[in-house]
């Protein structure tokens, strides 16, 4: 009985003592969560002026732009698939893989080939396990975005679109991501980046109306130099939301093992108190079976 109840309490210390980590790390993700959802706040003005800028030239402007025009035929596709660095996030990074697991096969049934971009060493982890090939990966700062690294994934991506198809490139470029709903919500998300889709919204309002331009240079160096702007901003909006919906569900799976392992402790603890109580009963039992053999004698 005794060596029984070393065993719990045993137990009831280290899971009181992973409970602790548990704890600190759901606090972490709550007080960091505040601040990415106000980065998902604070890109939307940017995100949405230089949409109307884009969209304004597109619309008002007869051209043959490469990253606004259609491939006769789609022959390579190039996915970007955005996870997280760390796990005890819940689901986060398996729902994300998941959603490019069936992004991957509707593209094949397609006929199309694929060229995966990674951002995050859980898709990395998932890729290498599998044997799969990828083009590039960043990781690093999946719960933090930064600027910098959207230019480079950027970059890679546009620099991926130009190229001819035989010599590597691709014809169209998605991004795999989960979305912030809210704090018990995020939503795993495909967007396609390339070829520019420019969707012209029903007007509403006088003030909804795209302002005229007079485009000096022409419009095609304009899109030129607003393109790859436009791709930037889509694609650290992207990472803000991914690293939003990350700390939300590393939160989430934080609050809910420290719940458990509060449930274990008082399981571990119920035990521990019968063993104690057994081991007690006996050693009464004993005591009163040694004292009835002493009268008897």
């Amino acid at each position: 009985m005794g060596a029984q109840i070393r065993v719990y309490r045993q137990k009831i210390a280290s899971t009181t003592s992973t409970r602790k980590i548990f704890k600190a790390m759901e606090l972490i993700a709550t007080s960091r969560i505040g601040k990415a959802r106000s980065r998902v706040a604070s890109a939307l003005p940017y995100a949405n002026a230089i949409t109307r800028a884009v969209s304004a030239v597109s619309s008002q402007s007869e051209i043959d732009h490469p990253l606004t025009t259609e491939h006769g035929q789609v022959r390579r596709a190039a996915v970007l698939v955005m996870t997280s660095d760390r796990g005890l996030a819940g689901s986060y990074s398996a729902s994300a893989l998941k959603q490019a697991e069936g992004l991957f096969e509707t593209l094949r049934a397609e006929g199309k080939e694929i060229q995966a971009f990674l951002l995050g060493r859980k898709a990395q982890v998932y890729f290498d396990f599998r044997g799969r090939d990828y083009e590039k990966v960043w990781t690093g700062s999946t719960d933090a975005p930064e600027f910098g690294t959207a230019r480079e994934v950027g970059e890679a991506l546009l620099a991926s679109f130009l190229k001819d198809y035989e010599d590597g490139g691709v014809d169209e470029i998605h991004i795999v991501y989960t979305k912030f709903r809210s704090m018990v919500v995020q939503e795993p998300s495909v967007m396609r980046l390339l070829p520019l889709e420019v969707v012209e919204e029903e007007v509403t309002q006088e003030g909804d109306l795209l302002p005229l331009y007079e485009y000096e240079p022409e419009p095609e160096q304009v899109l030129d130099a607003l393109l790859p702007r436009y791709i930037e901003s889509r694609i650290f909006a992207a990472m803000l939301q991914a690293a939003a919906s990350e700390l939300a569900a590393r939160q989430r799976a934080m609050k809910s093992a420290g719940d458990n392992a509060t449930e274990l402790i008082k399981k571990y603890t119920r035990l521990r108190n019968t063993a104690r109580q057994a081991e007690i009963t006996q050693e009464l039992s004993e005591i009163v079976a040694g004292a009835d053999a002493l009268s008897a004698s």
